[in-house]
């Protein structure tokens, strides 16, 4: 972003917002409370475009550095946005407690979002109220567990090795 450039937090009318330049791109930390509030409020100022959404579980990291005004959890989910008119990109980040690991979906404003969300489901466990198809989409629906968590078990299938044959 450049100096003469309006932040995406400005042009969406939320100066309030916790915000943190990374690397040159804009990042909105925002409250699960307001995350589809700030989310729909970014399109309408023309983030036409949901490039990616994912989750991150910080089980093993809890003092990452964050805003002080932003109090972390275990789990965050990441959202970009463009803006593709104004060749711009905001990053939101959104804390969500292991305790109740559910955000609002984002499929009626971003529809892409659908298998994204999916995604972070099967893998984190995090649920998305509202989500149109609240399933597995990379593990088999009868799979126990989320396998990116950070305390997910490996799990060990012993090897057993035949007598390899001898060099020819």
């Amino acid at each position: 972003m450049t100096a003469a450039a309006t932040s995406a937090a400005e042009l969406a009318g939320l100066p309030e917002s916790p915000t943190v330049g990374a690397g040159g791109q804009e990042v909105i930390h925002v409250t699960r409370e307001r995350y589809l509030e700030v989310t729909g409020a970014l399109r309408d100022a023309g983030f036409e475009m949901c490039a990616d959404l994912c989750a991150v579980d910080y089980l093993r990291h809890p003092d990452r550095p964050l805003p002080e005004a932003v109090t972390p959890e275990r789990f965050e989910i990441v959202v970009n946005l463009l803006s593709l008119e104004r060749r711009q990109r905001v990053r939101l980040r959104v804390q969500v407690p292991a305790s109740d690991p559910v955000v609002p979906t984002l499929f009626n404003l971003y529809p892409g979002t659908e298998n994204m969300e999916r995604e972070a489901f099967d893998l984190f466990g995090v649920c998305f109220e509202g989500h149109p198809d609240h399933t597995r989409i990379l593990m088999p629906d009868d799979w126990e567990g989320h396998p990116l968590r950070k305390d997910y078990s490996v799990g060990r299938v012993p090897v057993q090795f035949k007598q390899a044959p001898g060099p020819r």
